[in-house]
Formats: C-alpha cells, sequence, structure tokens
C-alpha cells in the first residue's frame, strides 16, 4: 500500500481526494473551501487527501483525472467527482449528497457520476 491508498480511519464516512496541480490560486481556493465546508457539514466524519499532481503525475490514471482541480468522493460510494474551485458551496453540498437537490439541474450540473 502506497502513501496515496490509506485506508481511511473506522469513523471516516466521507473518503475525499482532492487533486491539484501545485499551489495554483484555484487549487488552493480549492481545498479551502473543501475544508471548511467539511468543518461545518461533516464535522469528525471526513478525511482529505490532496494529491498533487505536478509531484505524482501517474495517479492522476487511477482516477482518471482530466482537469484540475478535481475532487473525487471515494467513500460514501459511489464514487463521484467535481471538477473546479468548489466555490459554490450549495452544488458541492448537493454533490456530497449531504443536502438534496432543489432542482433535478442542480443535481445534473454538480457532479459527473464516474
Amino acid at each position: 500500500m502506497t502513501e496515496h491508498e490509506q485506508t481511511p480511519p473506522a469513523n471516516c464516512k466521507w473518503d475525499l481526494r482532492l487533486y491539484v496541480a501545485g499551489q495554483t490560486p484555484k487549487s488552493v481556493t480549492a481545498f479551502a473551501n473543501l475544508k471548511k465546508l467539511c468543518e461545518e457539514h461533516l464535522p469528525g466524519q471526513y478525511r482529505i487527501e490532496v494529491i498533487d499532481l505536478m509531484e505524482h503525475p501517474q495517479l492522476a490514471a487511477g482516477d482518471q483525472i482530466l482537469a484540475i482541480p478535481t475532487l473525487v468522493r471515494k467513500l460514501p460510494e459511489p464514487i463521484k467527482k467535481i471538477i473546479g474551485d468548489l466555490s459554490n458551496t450549495e452544488r458541492v453540498l448537493v454533490g456530497l449528497d449531504v443536502r438534496e437537490a432543489s432542482s433535478a439541474s442542480d443535481r445534473v450540473a454538480a457532479w459527473n457520476p464516474v
């Protein structure tokens, strides 16, 4: 098992992987937005793994990463992805299934299922 394939803690209900490319403004913003969202809505129930594709480009293939930043929800299943800086909190919450979509178009716009 590599450092990027760690098993989440037993109390972890939300296993999230954020793919970034260095310390770009979008990458930094995406991490800050994700951390804030998790602390507010999933306290003590999440794990965030940040993968810098500048350091580990080979890891992009495993989750089929085509754009960055990309958030991959590994748990709970099914696996889901969202691309961007995660600044639209409502769409991220809907995509994580933390909150119900107010309309069908919100759910489609929020996530691209694997």
